[in-house]
């Protein structure tokens, strides 16, 4: 099977009660919990609580921003099998590729259902079938990623409350989840390009106001669209705005 071929198409999981799920604490002891493995630096176990709670088997947290890279630099944390995880990366490029930004915008703490491709081996008795639940810490995007059992339905307002939960543990340990930031910050001057072009301005224009050439101007703003994963110039515009950079 040729992977790139495999169907990656999200639709919104059922609106149906939680079944085979037992939760051992509260809502109010999760948060506690959470504010305490935030304190000793243990990641990994917030993670790992906030996927016990909802009933999900394996979690990863991934830079959803960065994700258009192909690659694993945009994994912040997971305990899937390597081999999954692999493959996700080569799934989540392709994906990023077809969503535009207004998609992305309104998927936001949307749980989404997703088919994995069917040559990725799991172990037995899990779903092909993973959960997305997007939402941003300041201006970075993060998806929490769910495996869970093939016996157990997860209802939307279940899943809402882990993403909302996930986006308060994410934005206490905001300096790991943000580590890549440096590497994908703009420039001095793709910002200038980027808020010329919000003001309108052509290349040719944004080229006499800044007075370098038009392809240079280009080049900007070629590299802009690279590190925001956008296809266009207005979704490019759209990005800045919402992240407040114009």
């Amino acid at each position: 099977m040729d992977f790139r071929q495999a169907e990656i198409s999200p639709r919104p999981g059922p609106v149906i009660s939680v079944r085979n799920v037992t939760r051992e604490v509260s809502n109010e002891q999760l948060v506690r919990r959470l504010g305490e493995f935030s304190e000793r630096g243990n990641f990994g176990k917030g993670l790992a609580a906030l996927t016990d709670y909802v009933g999900a088997s394996y979690y990863l947290l991934a830079r959803y921003d960065l994700s258009q890279d192909d690659g694993l630099d945009f994994v912040v944390c997971s305990d899937w099998p390597f081999d999954v995880v692999r493959r996700l990366g080569k799934v989540m490029a392709q994906l990023h590729s077809k969503t535009n930004e207004m998609q992305k915008c309104l998927s936001v703490m949307q749980p989404i259902f997703m088919s994995l491709p069917d040559d990725v081996d799991l172990h037995r008795g899990i779903s092909r079938e993973y959960c997305v639940i997007t939402f941003n810490v300041g201006r970075a995007r993060l998806a929490l990623m769910l495996l869970f059992p093939q016996d157990v339905i997860l209802s939307q307002e279940s899943l809402r409350d882990v993403g909302l939960l996930a986006g308060y543990f994410a934005s206490l340990t905001q300096d790991r989840v943000t580590r890549k930031d440096r590497e994908f910050e703009l420039t001095e001057r793709e910002l200038e390009c980027l808020f010329w072009i919000a003001e309108g301005k052509t290349s040719d224009e944004i080229a006499v106001i800044l007075g370098i050439s038009r392809n240079t101007i280009n080049n900007y703003i070629t590299s802009v669209m690279r590190k925001t994963a956008t296809k266009t110039r207005s979704e490019a515009i759209a990005y800045a705005v919402r992240n407040n950079l114009v």
